[in-house]
């Protein structure tokens, strides 16, 4: 396969993804958790086994889009997080309802308030962490090989997050604390496939010092095609089992990583590489011309 003349059929299919993605963010947004926009949580003791739907039968006087997961071992226990503002007098009356329509004989919950404050500083903190995460990648690439490498690199990582975000927006996934943990998770992952794709052409350069640049790569890409579907494979499947066994809280994280590796694998692949083909052909192009 010759990554390189296919070069702008990968730029295109994930142009288009992220055209989507963006669109969908521009109407509709992204499906905030409480983390970031304030509200409150409630967890009840059921006592019984209680379904996600049933529970909605209740929350749906209240608050339609509240999220509602089960917690410990016996699934009798129900986390409920709306965006929306309960006082303490609503919220006892959801208990009351709970307790009325599944016959609950002891008042057992907890509630927490979120303060969208809390919510702003979390961004604050995701980019910068983000930022600095890029910096120091930057920084590293550049000294290990060159800095043709590491822009390549670091534009690579923004595709990646933005797919992440356009998979968040098109799928609806909640974007809750977990959010921040999946971005710099997947920031990791790709850039280390990255810099095993650049290290092979590094080798390769040496090794065919008169070989084309884009045959370079085409055979670096070749022969590390296994390597790195293997690895990312191996991680995909862990992560797609947990989350068809997991609980709510855990499929909400498992399902970004699942687009995240995806597009990880796919960019260290299939943009990365032609990125630092263009920049190093502008370059041989200058040289060539003075």
């Amino acid at each position: 396969m010759n990554t390189i003349k296919n070069r702008k059929i990968f730029y295109c299919i994930s142009l288009i993804i992220i055209i989507i993605g963006l669109v969908m963010m521009a109407t509709k947004g992204l499906n905030y958790g409480i983390d970031f926009t304030g509200g409150t949580s409630i967890q009840i003791k059921i006592g019984k086994v209680l379904t996600v739907e049933e529970a909605r039968e209740v929350m749906n006087q209240y608050d339609k889009d509240a999220g509602i997961v089960h917690v410990g071992k016996t699934k009798d226990e129900i986390i409920i997080k709306s965006n929306k503002d309960f006082n303490n007098n609503e919220i006892n009356e959801i208990i009351d309802k709970f307790m009325d329509k599944y016959d609950i004989k002891e008042k057992e919950f907890q509630s927490e308030k979120f303060e969208s404050t809390m919510g702003n500083e979390i961004k604050k903190k995701a980019l910068i962490s983000s930022l600095l995460a890029a910096l120091g990648m930057l920084i590293y690439i550049t000294w290990r090989f060159e800095l043709k490498f590491a822009i390549a690199a670091i534009i690579a990582l923004l595709h990646d997050v933005l797919v992440m975000l356009s998979a968040y927006a098109i799928f609806r996934i909640p974007a809750n604390s977990a959010f921040i943990a999946a971005i710099l998770t997947i920031l990791g992952y790709s850039i280390n496939d990255t810099i095993v794709i650049f290290d092979r052409i590094r080798e390769e350069t040496r090794l065919n010092p008169r070989q084309s640049v884009e045959d370079t790569i085409n055979h670096s890409i070749k022969k590390s095609l296994t390597r790195t579907i293997n690895t990312s494979l191996t991680t995909l499947i862990a992560v797609v089992v947990l989350y068809i066994i997991g609980v709510e809280d855990v499929k909400v994280l498992a399902l970004p990583l699942i687009f995240g590796i995806i597009s990880g694998t796919y960019s260290s692949l299939f943009i990365a590489s032609p990125i630092w083909y263009g920049l190093k052909s502008r370059e041989n192009l200058n040289t060539r011309k003075a």
